[in-house]
């Protein structure tokens, strides 16, 4: 009996187009074992996989995708090769890609400066890996849910807080609109902020032209003394901008009436938490490298965008944002960039 994720989709050789000469009508099938595809203008063969993280793989589709998509949802990877009877090494090289795959992705369609950005909420974890302590952080629109994106460091410094602002502004597409920034006590934000969210007055006149920050900028902070692990007092302050509008903007943002707070965020950060077994705070499985947490963040998080609906909103981040317009599989997000005609088009 196979189950349906082991199914391979029927070799339909209209649904392609040929990635040498872009022929998009004479195309034929080459090989239907090997999922091999013939272009009749250009004389050139080529797979199904060409242009994606499958490509060239030495496993059946269906399993990279069952792989992934455990590795997204917070399987550690021994479990993987235990059940699976797959190496390590190999495991790991498809979360690379994955996670590389995912941060393109994610740059073409969030960074592609389509996002309203309505409340952004900021916040960073501290991550024990086994050359010590670092920090991600990360940035969300909290109406869509949408992972804004990410940085990884082990500085927790304005550069960081920077980087993440920097991707948050890309979403926006550099036009100016109503935002209102809830985030931390972390004194960086706000100058990480003001640098990024202007737009700049050319006159004609020689030098740098004068910065001009959005009019409709709002900057709130929540910050939370505490004495040990207890919370003793949380203050709420507007650091930049009006008050009154931003309370505005945290009415049309959330479903329910609320107060200043970061707490969409931080479930947010809860979800990496649970999805990615290097971020648990008591783990036996650490992450080695910043470059491996960048990938795993990147991949989780673009999961959580396109193939996680969202209970709330009964749908995922991206159709909250209008970014598609339909839940993505595991394989068609790890299908983007092949052939496949529909998976050419821009969303």
């Amino acid at each position: 009996m196979k189950l349906k994720f082991m199914e391979e989709p029927k070799l339909d050789a209209q649904e392609y187009a040929c990635p040498h000469c872009a022929e998009q009508e004479r195309i034929g099938v080459h090989n239907r074992a090997e999922q091999m595809l013939e272009c009749h203008a250009c004389k050139k063969t080529f797979a199904v996989s060409k242009g994606t993280p499958f490509a060239a793989a030495q496993y059946p589709l269906w399993v990279i995708s069952v792989v992934l998509s455990l590795l997204a949802h917070g399987c550690p990877v021994p479990a993987i090769v235990a059940a699976l009877y797959i190496d390590e090494r190999t495991v790991s090289d498809w979360r690379n890609k994955a996670g590389q795959h995912g941060q393109r992705v994610h740059d073409e369609i969030v960074g592609g400066g389509k996002v309203e950005l309505g409340q952004v909420q900021l916040d960073e974890l501290c991550i024990n890996t086994q050359l010590g302590k670092v920090w991600m952080a990360t940035g969300m629109s909290v109406f869509s849910r949408l992972f804004l994106g990410g940085a990884v460091s082990q500085q927790r410094d304005k550069t960081l807080v920077q980087r993440v602002v920097q991707q948050v502004h890309a979403a926006a597409g550099g036009l100016r609109q109503a935002v209102l920034f809830a985030v931390d006590g972390f004194a960086a934000y706000p100058n990480a902020i003001r640098k990024v969210f202007f737009t700049p007055e050319r006159s004609g006149a020689a030098g740098r032209p004068p910065h001009r920050l959005w009019p409709d900028l709002h900057i709130v902070q929540v910050v939370k003394s505490r004495a040990g692990r207890k919370l003793v007092d949380v203050t709420r302050k507007a650091v930049h901008g009006s008050l009154l509008r931003a309370e505005e903007l945290i009415a049309l943002s959330q479903t329910t009436l609320g107060v200043i707070n970061t707490a969409f965020i931080e479930r947010l950060n809860a979800t990496f938490r649970a999805n990615l077994p290097s971020l648990t705070r008591r783990t036996r499985r650490p992450a080695r490298t910043i470059e491996r947490l960048h990938a795993e963040m990147f991949w989780c998080g673009t999961v959580y965008n396109f193939c996680s609906v969202h209970f709330s909103l009964l749908a995922t981040p991206a159709m909250a944002a209008d970014l598609t317009d339909h839940v993505w599989s595991v394989r068609e997000l790890l299908s983007r960039y092949g052939p496949r005609k529909q998976l050419q088009v821009g969303v």
